[in-house]
């Protein structure tokens, strides 16, 4: 039973952060990871400074299943199963050794998955003391109350090949993944919860890099109507073009920008699930795609949902119940797309005040699919067909074939492959060259169509994609309609 609750599907992340949710639930405020590079004798220590256990205490945690999933909780209890110790340890090595301190009294008991399978019966050998050789472990619990778990025997860690700088770089991945799931309790000034790896604090990964001013979409919290203690936020993220080199790369999180999107579900603060879109949509089952990267939603579930929500023993998946499924996907639908927009407009607002900015291409949803057309009525192309005269038809059937024409699956698979919208909007052009354009525009609007220098430039202001450009704007010069 014991080699066979191994194969759960635990990686060395997962299994980590079920440890420290044991320290949280210790009332610990922080927990010392230590990863202890000796090639075959390797080893990974988690200590904290909690309430500890009794004697009694340890015996029960140390057995599997010891407790009923269905009894109720604490409402700081982030367990369930009665499992979490015992499996996420042995996924990851053959012996574990757990040393309490709840008082003045050491207390130490170990797990030997060599030792169960060379006995000569088939008894439960739960064993006291450190193994010859990793008492001087124990020494690394120093607070008055604590608790410290050491895996030894680390063979689904160090294999044949591993090198130190695998062992390292797993350091990393244990890193993002912690300061991921338990953002929550690391941040702010006086964070509830301190995790040092290896000496250096882990960072909080925040998801939603709340605050930020790029940000197109800042949402109120959203509460179940009939439904307690259930919540959302649905946040936009800021484009690329809104960040900075190193923001983008932060923001993107452990699997990348496409990755993480959609939700992201929470029980007691403590992250269970990164970015999914938990089987929801409209009509078939939403996949994660690259116009939907920038939405994320925070979603707080209570802690006596984990049957309705089927949350497993890793803590890793989640499905959500019948009755919130029509709630969700309706939050869902309009996050998407309010970040389908500020993707394609690569996060500049496509309002201005109250104003509609005048876009120069507009989508016809047909029965049969949709059309990108341009629109007739923008500034600009009004402009042309009005002072077309006899060459009407030839300028109507050109934009025609520009319309019949658009490498829509070109620019999608260009899209796909570099993880970026295409350059537009005058990106990367001279300002000298978009002003040339604009001043074209501007006296159009003075010399044809009667406006003054003041009512041409608010006009340009509310035009794609000279709205982008309010400094050029300002700089056109004072010209009176001759």
């Amino acid at each position: 039973m014991v080699e066979a609750l191994r194969g759960l599907g635990y990686n060395t992340q997962t299994a980590l952060a079920d440890i420290i949710d044991n320290s949280i639930a210790a009332g610990a405020n922080e927990v010392h990871i230590e990863f202890v590079w000796a090639d075959q004798e390797s080893c990974v220590l988690c200590i904290d400074n909690g309430t500890g256990m009794t004697a009694e205490g340890l015996d029960r945690a140390m057995r599997l299943g010891d407790r009923n999933p269905l009894e109720e909780r604490s409402a700081d209890d982030l367990g369930r199963f009665g499992l979490g110790l015992k499996t996420a340890s042995f996924s990851q090595c053959r012996r574990m050794t757990v040393a309490t301190r709840g008082g003045e009294d050491l207390h130490t008991l170990r797990w030997d998955l060599d030792f169960l399978a060379n006995s000569a019966d088939d008894g439960w050998h739960l064993l006291e003391g450190a193994h010859p050789g990793s008492e001087k472990f124990l020494e690394r619990l120093t607070s008055a109350t604590g608790t410290l778990v050491l895996w030894e025997n680390l063979d689904r860690i160090v294999t044949p090949g591993t090198t130190v700088q695998d062992f390292l770089n797993l350091v990393d991945k244990v890193e993002q993944h912690l300061g991921m799931v338990f953002h929550r309790y690391l941040e702010g000034t006086r964070p509830r919860l301190r995790i040092l790896l290896n000496g250096q604090p882990v960072k909080p990964w925040d998801p939603f890099m709340s605050d930020h001013p790029g940000k197109p979409y800042n949402p109120p919290v959203f509460k179940h109507p009939n439904r307690k203690n259930i919540e959302t936020e649905c946040h936009v993220l800021p484009h690329k073009d809104m960040l900075s080199t190193l923001e983008f790369e932060r923001l993107a999180g452990p699997e990348g920008w496409t990755a993480q999107q959609g939700f992201y579900i929470y029980r007691k603060e403590r992250l269970l699930v990164a970015g999914s879109w938990l089987g929801l949509g409209i009509g078939r089952s939403w996949t994660k795609d690259e116009a939907h990267r920038l939405a994320r939603i925070r979603l707080d579930i209570p802690n006596n949902a984990d049957a309705d929500w089927k949350i497993d023993i890793r803590k890793s998946t989640a499905r959500p119940p019948v009755y919130l499924r029509d709630w969700l996907t309706r939050l869902a639908e309009v996050t998407r797309a309010r970040a389908r927009r500020a993707f394609a407009h690569r996060g500049r607002p496509v309002m201005v005040g109250k104003r509609q900015i005048a876009e120069a291409w507009k989508v016809e949803r047909l029965s049969d699919g949709m059309r990108y057309r341009i629109d007739t009525e923008h500034p600009a192309v009004r402009a042309a067909l009005d002072e077309a005269g006899s060459l009407l038809p030839l300028l109507k059937a050109m934009l025609r074939v520009i319309e019949e024409t658009v490498p829509v699956q070109r620019i999608w698979i260009d899209t796909a492959e570099n993880k970026d919208t295409p350059c537009t909007g005058f990106e990367k052009t001279p300002p000298q060259e978009v002003s040339d354009i604009m001043m074209v525009m501007y006296r159009s609007m003075i010399e044809r169509k009667g406006y003054s220098s003041t009512a041409a430039k608010e006009q340009l202001k509310n035009m794609e994609p000279f709205h982008a450009y309010p400094a050029l704007i300002s700089a056109l010069p004072e010209t009176q309609k001759e």
